[in-house]
């Protein structure tokens, strides 16, 4: 069964904010089985556009990854992210190959 992984690409405008959504994260994360791979850190675009951070968590599936952003603790975590930051952010099932 593939892994799920988020991508996002976020531009934060409130940093203090945004830590208390990054603080709010940390148990839903956990909970779905979620793992950092990539939590911002130096970035280096080399063909089209990027935001200024980017974040990569993986899941142990699909369905954990789609599970975890659909539940109330990450939709609360959410709900202080979205004045704090612009954001696109994706689900994305991993290769088995």
């Amino acid at each position: 069964m593939p892994k799920g992984y988020w991508v996002v690409q976020v531009d934060i405008a409130d940093p203090a904010a945004y830590e208390t959504y990054r603080a709010a994260n940390a148990a839903p994360l956990a909970e779905h089985g979620g793992r950092f791979l990539v939590r911002g850190g130096p970035q280096e675009v080399v063909e089209g556009a990027a935001r200024r951070r980017t974040v990569v968590v993986e899941f142990p599936t699909i369905e954990a990854a789609r599970a975890c952003y659909a539940s109330a603790g990450y939709q609360a975590a959410k709900a202080l992210r979205l004045p704090a930051s612009e954001a696109d952010f994706l689900i994305v099932e991993g290769w088995e190959g």
